[in-house]
């Protein structure tokens, strides 16, 4: 592996790339830094010391945003409102025929589509930006904090909307990037930004591990975490590598005096096909509840008990919860993004079929019989990785950005393969050798 690292900056383009590349996550990380105008960045420091610096409510946005979230810099929005707005766009594709047409229209239809999630992601930054300074001018960013309410001063309207106004700007750039990366570097640049913000947090998480435990000055825990945690990544790996071949064979076709087809390939359906969209799905849904809670300031009975359940995280009902949402999420998203009918008819249309399956309605029927089959173990797999972090708060009293588990673990592992892969492609058509043998 190391060679081919070696290799890869040896080769101009190559290296000109992997260079971009990390000066684009430089940039990313100086920008993580930079408070956002109007903001104290001593009462920050001051909550952030006291709280920890992670909160069970703003938990998932804070760890896309590398930890810029809870600092309030000019990219503490970071990469979420982008991610919404694709999961939004992607599940509209379904629902708006105009959309569905668009996606068919190959390139010039996914460049619209492209513009459309653009805009929606300023609209979404704009709206998250705003609940972002209400909720810090509240205090409500940092509970149990003396200095919460003091980490905005000015509490006039000029300065609220530059505060808006700055971190929505700021949003636009790391989307900016993400493109630029995606053009001009390796790799996806969104799925890229999103591995590093998550992997910032990574070495100050074991760390809080190991001060929070208590067997050996913590060294036990921090030992057990790492096990545990390459035991995850094997787990992660060989799940997202699966996949259930279809064979499908193309009979020949004479077009004049030429013979087409006569092939054999296969369709790849992995056991994950949903990806990481269902966890990400649930967690957001898990969220309101907690939110309307937080911001209404109620002490209702209704209050109390999502206050009891539905907030720390480590309750049965919100265990049960959160892993039956996932399991809906993962049958739901592989409904809307794998057509079987579709794929049927194509395949008809170029003269090919499964051995033993006739063409049309039972090659269609086939596919979501193989498809509901594969993707329960995906769905189960899914809610389990997810439940780590919660079982890792109940057990070592650890915070919910445990590093090992959960939305972390399956980004870090897939966008880790997904680049890997692409490097090695470079590689050989130079006719180096890969990272894989």
């Amino acid at each position: 592996m190391l060679t081919a690292f070696a290799r890869a900056f040896k080769t101009p383009d190559l290296r000109k790339k992997l260079l971009f590349t990390l000066g684009i996550i430089v940039l990313f990380r100086l920008g993580s830094h930079i408070p956002v105008p109007g903001v104290s960045y001593k009462n920050v420091q001051i909550c952030v010391d006291q709280a920890g610096s992670s909160n069970g409510l703003f938990g998932l946005v804070n760890m896309f945003s590398g930890g810029a979230l809870l600092q309030i810099t000019i990219f503490a929005l970071g990469i979420m409102p982008y991610i919404t707005a694709s999961i939004i766009l992607q599940l509209l594709t379904v629902v708006i025929p105009k959309l569905e047409t668009l996606k068919k229209e190959g390139q010039s239809g996914t460049a619209k589509i492209t513009q459309y999630t653009r805009y929606l992601t300023v609209a979404l930054a704009i709206l998250q930006g705003t609940g972002l300074v209400a909720t810090a001018r509240t205090g409500a960013l940092f509970q149990g904090c003396s200095a919460a309410r003091d980490i905005v001063p000015d509490r006039s309207i000029f300065a609220t909307v530059v505060m808006v106004v700055t971190m929505t700007a700021g949003t636009c750039v790391v989307m900016w990037l993400g493109e630029l990366i995606t053009d001009r570097g390796i790799g996806n640049g969104m799925s890229i930004l999103m591995f590093i913000s998550i992997a910032a947090g990574f070495i100050g998480a074991m760390w809080q591990i190991k001060l929070q435990g208590k067997i050996a000055d913590g060294w036990v825990e921090f030992g057990v975490v790492i096990l545990v945690g390459l035991a995850m990544v094997c787990l992660v790996v060989f799940v997202e590598q699966a996949q259930r071949r279809i064979p499908v064979q193309y009979a020949k076709r004479m077009i004049g005096r030429r013979a087409y087809g006569g092939t054999s390939t296969y369709i790849p359906l992995k056991v994950n096909q949903a990806g990481i969209i269902p966890v990400i799905f649930a967690s957001s849904l898990l969220y309101i509840p907690a939110l309307i809670v937080q911001f209404s300031g109620s002490t209702a009975g209704w209050a109390t008990w999502i206050q009891k359940h539905f907030v720390k995280g480590d309750h049965p009902y919100y265990i049960a919860t959160y892993f039956l949402l996932i399991v809906f999420f993962a049958f739901f998203y592989v409904a809307i993004s794998f057509n079987p009918e579709e794929v049927a008819d194509n395949m008809k249309k170029y003269g090919g079929f499964i051995p033993g399956i006739r063409a049309g309605r039972p090659t269609a029927e086939y596919l979501s019989y193989v498809l509901n089959r594969i993707t329960w173990p995906g769905s189960l797999y899914l809610g389990l990785i997810a439940l780590v972090p919660t079982m890792a708060l109940a057990g070592f009293g650890a915070n919910q950005n445990f590093p090992f588990g959960g939305t972390s673990i399956l980004i870090i592992v897939g966008v880790g393969l997904e680049t890997v892969k692409q490097i090695e492609s470079q590689l050989q058509q130079r006719n180096y050798e890969g990272f894989l043998r």
